[in-house]
């Protein structure tokens, strides 16, 4: 194979990588700022149905029931699952959200970079594990973390519902 032929096959490998980074350029604009996750809880090496867990970041609060799935709202923050079934356990876990390699090569080519700083305030660049799975800890391993230690504020007596 001669230079110029060579010489020619990286140009068009090279054009080919470029247009494939462009394509995962601003998710700003290419994107959406919205994710789907599903929850699950787990305990003692088996899937508790009926647990209630509510998903927060700096972008919002979501509630749903796991096994289950949620749509949230990407911010380029920690995503913190806090999941409870009364009398059986409770959790909380804590993510962290990443930014996409393809996304920011795709950023630095299309936009010098703009696009980067553009994805990160809005964290449509960012994304979470599609799948949360959440260790319950049992009743008797969490009594601060399902009882409270006021017998009335148990029954709601004197407690304020927001």
């Amino acid at each position: 194979m001669s230079s110029k032929m060579r010489l020619k096959t990286a140009a068009v490998l090279l054009l080919v990588l470029l247009a494939a980074a462009s394509l995962q350029g601003c998710a700003t604009l290419t994107g959406s700022n919205q994710q789907q996750v599903a929850v699950h809880a787990i305990l003692d090496y088996r899937e508790v149905s009926g647990v209630g867990c509510v998903l927060s970041n700096s972008a919002g609060r979501w509630f749903v029931t796991a096994p289950g799935l949620v749509t949230i709202r990407r911010s380029e923050g920690p995503l913190a699952i806090d999941c409870k079934k009364d009398g059986v356990g409770a959790a909380r876990e804590v993510v962290a959200s990443r930014f996409g390699t393809g996304k920011l090569i795709g950023n630095a080519v299309v936009s010098a970079g703009l696009g980067y700083y553009v994805d990160r305030r809005s964290g449509a660049g960012f994304d979470y594990p599609a799948t949360l799975t959440v260790m319950l800890q049992p009743v008797a391993a969490t009594p601060g973390l399902l009882r409270s230690p006021d017998p009335a504020a148990e029954r709601g007596v004197g407690t304020p519902v927001y």
